[in-house]
């Protein structure tokens, strides 16, 4: 059920941004996660961070000269170190893309998550972050960026816990641009 939400979603926001774009660039990218959970209230167990990738696919919908929107399609590892904190995500981040010059780009946007594992029953199956990152253009293909997601959304099952956490992650990612 939420991936048919997650896929109409993301479907709607292409068609839209498609519909008022001048040109449109594709590409792929890969990345480093450190990401780490906060508890509420704090944990009593050790909470260390976890060390993971992403990669995934994009089309970026140009509106003007300055401004874009990206509409992003990536699996990413995060959560904590321990094995039953680990947290991996089919994730759709739509980032509004601000240019600064010919080389830098600003990017902030809503992301939405759903789980990939079925063994951690006491992870939501849907979460939703806030995602922000900047963009260095190497040449006019290749670039490397540095995002941050905060969670916004409790990522524990509230029926089968009395903790809450939200997922924090840094993330530093290297793309092509077709």
């Amino acid at each position: 059920m939420h991936m048919k939400s997650l896929i109409l979603t993301f479907l709607l926001a292409m068609f839209t941004t498609l519909s008022f774009s001048q040109e449109a660039s594709y590409g792929v990218r890969g990345g480093l996660n450190i990401s780490n959970l906060d508890f509420d209230p704090d944990a009593t167990f050790t909470n260390q961070h976890r060390n993971g990738f992403a990669f995934g696919v994009f089309a970026d919908y140009g509106i003007n000269d300055n401004f874009s929107v990206q509409v992003e399609i990536q699996y990413s590892a995060e959560g904590g170190k321990a094995d039953n904190l680990r947290a991996d995500y089919i994730q759709m981040p739509i980032m509004a893309r601000f240019s600064l010059g010919e080389k830098f780009t600003l990017g902030i946007g809503p992301m939405a998550s759903l789980k990939t594992w079925k063994e951690q029953d006491a992870f939501s199956t849907f979460t939703f972050s806030g995602v922000g990152g900047i963009e260095y253009m190497i040449n006019d293909e290749l670039f490397v960026d540095a995002r941050v997601h905060y969670g916004l959304s409790n990522i524990l099952d509230d029926d089968l816990t009395n903790l809450e956490a939200q997922n924090t992650t840094f993330q530093f990612g290297f793309g092509i641009r077709i």
